[in-house]
This record gives C-alpha cells, sequence and structure tokens, in this order.
C-alpha cells in the first residue's frame, strides 16, 4: 500500500509540471502579415499569442544565439496592446489588414512610452517623449501593435564616412542574418535585419539616400523608399528635410502596400507633405500579377556594376519582366550631364544637417540634453564609447556650414534637385518613353569591419531617387553565395502606386526570396 502510494506522489511530481507548461508558440518565421492575418481571421492564432511568439523570437534570436542587435528595445505594453486588439477582434471590430500585426520601428522614429528615442547616440539615450510621430499614430489607429524599436547606423550614418554601417553606441553592431560576419547595410539596418529574422513581420525604416533600400537588398527583403512628401516626419530624427522620409520594409510587396495605404496622408506640421492627401490612394487595391504588361521598362544598365554573377541575376529578372508582358529598354547614359550631383547633394546634406537637427532637438520636451549639433559634437569628445570606432567628420564639417539661406546651399539645392529630377528621372523616362527604371539595388554584402569602416563597392540605384525625392522600391532578385540582391524599380514623383505594382508583378512571378539561414560565415 505504501509503495502505491508512493508511486502515485512520484507521478503526480511528474505530471504536474508538465500539465503547467505553457503551449508551444506557433512558428512565425517567414510569415507575412497577410498571412498571419488570415489565420487571426480563421481563429486558429489571436495577437496575444502572435506578439508573445515575436517577443520569444526577439529573445531567442536577436539577444541570445545569433545575437543579431538588431531590436534596441520593447515596448513592456505590447502583450497589452494585443490582448486589447484581440478583444476588439472578438467584438466584432477589426480596423484593417494591419489589425492585431507587430510592426518594430527605427530608433530614429518616437512613439509614446518608457522607450527612449537614440538614433542610437548615448547622447539622446534618456530621451522618452511620450509622443507618438504621426506616422506612428496612423499605425495604431490602424490596429498595429508597436512592438519595439530597431538598432541603426547612429545618427542614421551622417556622422563619418569612416563609419560601419549598422552600428551604433545604443545598439551595438547589427549582423546580417544571412551570414552573421556581413554587414546589413545602413541606416536602417537593424529593421532590415530584423524583418528578413522575423523579429517581426513588418517594420519601418527611414531614408535619406539608400537607407531603406539598401538595408533591405542586402537583407533579403522588400524595402520601399516613397515620395518625399507622403508620409509625415514630424517627430522622426533629422538629416534633411529635402531628403527624408519613413517607408516599410517587409517580407512582401502586398503587406508594403498595406503599410502605405495607412501611413501616407498630409500632416500641417510637415510642410512638405500638403499634397499627401489628394495623391494617397488603396495601393493593395492597385497591385496586380498583371501590372507589367504592356509597359516600357528603362534599363539602368551603367549603373549595375561589373559582376558577372549579379549581371546574370539581372538578366533573368529582365527576362522575366519581358515575359510577363513589358518592353525592355536599355539606357547606357544615365550618368550623362549629372556629373556634378554628388556634389551639390552633400551640400544640401550638410547644410540642412546643422539646421534641422537643431530644430528637432530644441522640439523635445526636455530641458536637458543637448540643443545644436555643436552639442552633440562635444557630448562624442566628452564619451569615448561614441568615437571608440570611427570620428565625427561630417558632424565637424556640416557644423562649419552657413544657414539655409547661405548662397553655397541656395545654389546646391536648386541644382541637385533639378540634376536628379528634371535632368535625371524625368529625362530618362521622356527621352527613352518608359514608364519607370529599374536597377540593381546592391551587391552583396561586405564583411563588417569596425576598425576600417564599410568598403562597400557594389552597384547603387539610390541617387537619383533619394536626390528627386521620387519613390524607389526594392524586391529580392536572388543571391550570390547566399548573399541577397534586389531588383530597384524607380518612378517619377507621386507613381508610388504604379512602382508597388510593378514590383508586386515581377515578385509574385519570380519569387526569389531567400530565408536567413544564420551562417558564421560564408568563407568554407
Amino acid at each position: 500500500m505504501q509503495k502505491i502510494s508512493l508511486f502515485a506522489a512520484t507521478a503526480l511530481l511528474v505530471i504536474a509540471p508538465a500539465m503547467a507548461m505553457p503551449p508551444p508558440l506557433p512558428p512565425v518565421e517567414g510569415k507575412d502579415a497577410a498571412t498571419l492575418q488570415a489565420e487571426m481571421t480563421e481563429r486558429r492564432i489571436n495577437s496575444d499569442v502572435i506578439t508573445a511568439t515575436y517577443l520569444d523570437r526577439i529573445r531567442m534570436v536577436d539577444d541570445n544565439g545569433p545575437k543579431l542587435n538588431a531590436v534596441i528595445a520593447t515596448f513592456p505594453d505590447a502583450t497589452s496592446q494585443a490582448h486589447a486588439l484581440d478583444l476588439e477582434r472578438k467584438a466584432g471590430h477589426v480596423r484593417g489588414p494591419l489589425h492585431g500585426i507587430p510592426i518594430l520601428i527605427k530608433d530614429n522614429i518616437e512613439a509614446r512610452g518608457p522607450v527612449a528615442t537614440t538614433a542610437g547616440s548615448l547622447a539622446l539615450k534618456d530621451n522618452v517623449t511620450n509622443r507618438d510621430a504621426p506616422l506612428v499614430a496612423r499605425l495604431r489607429d490602424a490596429g498595429a501593435i508597436i512592438l519595439g524599436k530597431t538598432n541603426l547606423s547612429e545618427w542614421a550614418n551622417i556622422r563619418s564616412n569612416n563609419s560601419t554601417s549598422g552600428w551604433s553606441a545604443v545598439g551595438g553592431l547589427t549582423k546580417n542574418p544571412h551570414a552573421l560576419d556581413r554587414n546589413t547595410c545602413g541606416s536602417s539596418a537593424g529593421s532590415g535585419a530584423a524583418t528578413a529574422a522575423s523579429l517581426a513581420p513588418i517594420t519601418i525604416g527611414t531614408e535619406t539616400d539608400g537607407s531603406i533600400t539598401c538595408p533591405a537588398g542586402v537583407n533579403g527583403v522588400v524595402g520601399f523608399k516613397p515620395t518625399v512628401g507622403l508620409v509625415s516626419r514630424t517627430h522622426i530624427v533629422p538629416i534633411s528635410h529635402s531628403q527624408d522620409t519613413a517607408g516599410p520594409i517587409t517580407l512582401t510587396v502586398r503587406d508594403t502596400a498595406a503599410v502605405m495605404t495607412v501611413i501616407a496622408g498630409s500632416d500641417p506640421a510637415d510642410p512638405a507633405t500638403a499634397e499627401a492627401d489628394a495623391r494617397k490612394t488603396d495601393y493593395a487595391a492597385a497591385l496586380s500579377p498583371d501590372a507589367l504588361k504592356g509597359k516600357r521598362i528603362g534599363v539602368l544598365r551603367d549603373r549595375m556594376g561589373d559582376r558577372a554573377d549579379v549581371a546574370a541575376l539581372f538578366d533573368a529578372a529582365l527576362k522575366q519582366m519581358n515575359d510577363l508582358g513589358a518592353t525592355v529598354v536599355e539606357i547606357s547614359d544615365s550618368r550623362k550631364g549629372l556629373e556634378e550631383l554628388g556634389e551639390a547633394e552633400f551640400e544640401v546634406l550638410m547644410t540642412e544637417l546643422k539646421a534641422d537637427i537643431a530644430t528637432y532637438l530644441a522640439s523635445l520636451p526636455t530641458k536637458d540634453g543637448p540643443k545644436t549639433l555643436g552639442n552633440l559634437i562635444a557630448f562624442n569628445k566628452a564619451n569615448p564609447a561614441e568615437l571608440q570606432w570611427f570620428d565625427q567628420s561630417l558632424f565637424e564639417l556640416a557644423e562649419s556650414k552657413g544657414g539655409l539661406d547661405s548662397p553655397a546651399y541656395v545654389t546646391a539645392r536648386a541644382k541637385a534637385a533639378r540634376l536628379a529630377g528634371a535632368e535625371g528621372i524625368d529625362r530618362l523616362m521622356k527621352t527613352h518613353n518608359v514608364d519607370l527604371l529599374v536597377g540593381v539595388t546592391n551587391g552583396p554584402a561586405w564583411t563588417s569591419d569596425l576598425v576600417n569602416g564599410d568598403h562597400y563597392t557594389g552597384p547603387s540605384a539610390s541617387q537619383l531617387p533619394a536626390v528627386a525625392g521620387y519613390p524607389h522600391l526594392t524586391v529580392p532578385m536572388g543571391a550570390v553565395a547566399g548573399l541577397p540582391i534586389g531588383m530597384s524599380f524607380i518612378g517619377g514623383k507621386w507613381a508610388d502606386a504604379d512602382v508597388l505594382a510593378a514590383g508586386y508583378a515581377y515578385e509574385q512571378a519570380s519569387r526569389k526570396r531567400v530565408a536567413p539561414t544564420y551562417r558564421a560565415s560564408i568563407s568554407p
């Protein structure tokens, strides 16, 4: 009798912990937001569980395991946000395709709550503003869950020409999930890596020149830089009011279109967005697998670099588009007459950085902390952790510039806009009678090197649309040695819907996104 009791007690000790264990979290790796939304609609899962799963992946993949350093912080109310949205769904109210979907935002975008907006800098480590940037408020209104903040190239990669993309003093170095010793490009490095690693189905990045499209390209996901003025920049740490914009980084073009439908719109505090309400549309509704049929596509052949393996991917993509009914038009003179564009853009960025960062810092609710670019320079000199890997030569150059009324700036701003717009993209599209332009977004990711900085030498399609302020979409085009390469789609001003539709048609036919493998290196 006593043996039976001992056996029963032992059985209870074994069974009780097993019964107390929570059910295993569902797999979300590689799932886009549309798939998760469908699963919630079918009552197979809810937002509470989805959010818990992504928080668990952040702990396992970002904080431990590969230690990607893609996420700087998570919001402590993420699960309560999810629970409230689940209750709304149960009551029959679904706000749209983003209802209950967790989203990570780049850590130069403000969001209310106890998490600071740092731009990766220790100078802003206590910058808790308790303000939502208008684009964040729009996401919340659409039912999205603000899950956390992503790492970035500090100050959006504008501090030094010797920087290592993806590094910040606050977040450390972001690693590429396709090969951990490879770079994630900048400045939305954490957003690109986090999407690829399924730390959230959607992230938000910002771009001044290449900072959405390059991280999306090298991490093998979709990235979209919209027309400047389509999305508000209020409460986003700035570089340049002429070129800055926020945009989504996602696994699919459909998810990108869903996000753009939500975040596009006018903001009285951002004069550049005056036309946004009149220009925005339902970008997801405009998607079609036949969108390339009958279109003339201009090929930026002279901007694709000289790698034969990248060229092979590009030519295969062009054939795919031709098979979809597009007419491919080769362009070999896209740089003609634009020799002074880089110099003009640089003058604009340096001058606007000094003015715009001062305006942002002055707007912060706290009276403490830096208020000018000069204050930031002094802070960095006094804090060795900030300058341990590279200098602040661009900050110092920007500090030496005049104001927005200086003749050098006024001349450069007019020249840059003219060369990239009227004499750049507009000229190319008109001269060659094409509907949009395509090019190679990026070469294979380079090895990260904190001592020597970036050594990016691959192709880039970002400058013309960045300076002109025109839409630029990158879609996965395949991989070289397991390192993703992106295909760029570029259109004229306000042609965001057409660019997204073209990219969607290519994406649906090609299906070239590759899953990350978290290899230590691509070396044997």
